[in-house]
């Protein structure tokens, strides 16, 4: 045959499966009202395995692994159907709608904002980006940042949360999850690391490194070619040079920006160390209420998964269904549990479209969905 006419089959078939699909979307659409009159769970296990298991055996040993696959897609986009159509406006969706009434057209100009470290941080540079005016509180750590807005000290808080170079900033993850926090704003900061020195001090002379592990990680390769050096972590990068300015020693140096150097009378012993020149770290603003602006233009979520094969990919498949582009998929361990891991998603959407609304709905009510917990709906620049 030639190719044209192959094609020419190829589109009838098409055609026809495509009308084969929205018969079956039909029948999942009555299998769905009838479990939910007789209070039945959408999953059903048993049926599936039955399902697949005659699949394999009607297309053959050559095609069962792509005939399982073609079905397992198939199940999982009606177990979606069936669960969006079923999806209330429940109180999630109230949530968002009243954020959304109540939060101004435009973020805040002046606001007390808890940062961690000290001056001169790469936190401080990300908090004068989100307010305009900021009245700056500066924490030892990052928990401390969460107590000061929970306790009302502090009208937002100022956290990095990843690195191009380092990855996540795992800890503040798990401190998003641990205190009911949403993100506000986030933007992505340029990062130039230098190595930093009391005056007089050379570079043959540094013993002891010290900064925060995500800046160590950034600069691994020059730490590596510098043999007899030490890497020390501490609490912020900012909150380093502060304490070697005072400490008086002539062997030790810390990495951290330039602008630490005027302020604290340190010399920049090597510039620009970090181990790529595309060197970016995401930082989050959170709030404890729940705003979203109307340039809002990405989401964050986090949420537990049963374990059984396909439960990831039916999220995801949920996820294309609405046409929302996801910019980071990582898992983190829950912390007290047994092997128990929390997936964190942050995708591209308006929360004006009322499908990823309803798609939020439905994940939140998901008795198959374990702890969600919604991080925000924000800009990000």
């Amino acid at each position: 045959m030639e190719l044209t006419d192959i094609r020419k089959e190829i589109d009838a078939l098409d055609e026809e499966m495509a009308k084969l699909f929205v018969r079956r979307m039909a029948c999942a659409e009555q299998v769905a009202a009838a479990k939910q009159t007789s209070g039945k769970a959408l999953l059903d296990s048993g049926r599936e395995r039955e399902i697949l298991a005659k699949v394999a055996e009607r297309v053959g040993p050559g095609l069962e692994t792509e005939g399982k696959i073609l079905f397992s897609t198939l199940m999982s986009i009606s177990r979606g159907r069936q669960r969006t159509l079923l999806a209330k406006d429940d109180a999630f969706a109230k949530r968002i709608k009243d954020a959304m009434s109540a939060t101004p057209a435009l973020f805040p100009s002046k606001a007390t904002v808890a940062c961690p470290g000290a001056e001169g941080g790469y936190s401080q540079q990300a908090a004068v980006s989100f307010v305009q005016f900021p009245s700056l509180l500066y924490f030892r750590d990052f928990e401390s940042v969460f107590a000061a807005v929970e306790q009302g000290m502090c009208d937002y808080g100022v956290l990095p949360i990843e690195n191009s170079t380092a990855g996540s900033v795992t800890q503040v993850y798990d401190l998003m999850a641990k205190h009911d926090f949403r993100i506000a704003r986030a933007v992505k900061l340029r990062i130039r690391h230098v190595l930093l020195a009391p005056k007089g001090v050379k570079l043959a002379d540094v013993k002891d490194v010290a900064s925060h592990p995500h800046a160590l990680a950034q600069c691994a390769e020059f730490l590596k070619a510098h043999k007899g050096i030490r890497a020390l972590p501490a609490s912020n990068t900012a909150a380093a040079a502060a304490d070697l300015a005072k400490s008086g020693r002539t062997d030790a140096a810390v990495i951290a920006s330039r602008e630490c150097a005027e302020l604290y009378g340190l010399d920049i012993l090597a510039d620009d160390i970090s181990d790529t020149p595309s060197n970016f770290t995401r930082f989050i603003c959170i709030s404890r209420k729940t705003e979203i602006y109307p340039d809002a233009n990405k989401f964050s979520l986090m949420m537990s998964l049963p374990h059984r094969p396909g439960a990831l990919a039916d999220i995801l498949i949920r996820f294309a269904a609405v046409g929302v582009n996801l910019t980071k998929l990582e898992s983190r361990p829950v912390v007290g549990s047994d092997f128990e891991f929390r997936f964190i998603f942050d995708f591209e959407a308006s929360p004006h479209d009322g499908r990823v609304v309803k798609l939020l709905s439905s994940l939140a009510s998901d008795p198959e969905v374990e702890r969600f917990t919604f991080l925000g709906a924000y800009a990000e620049r």
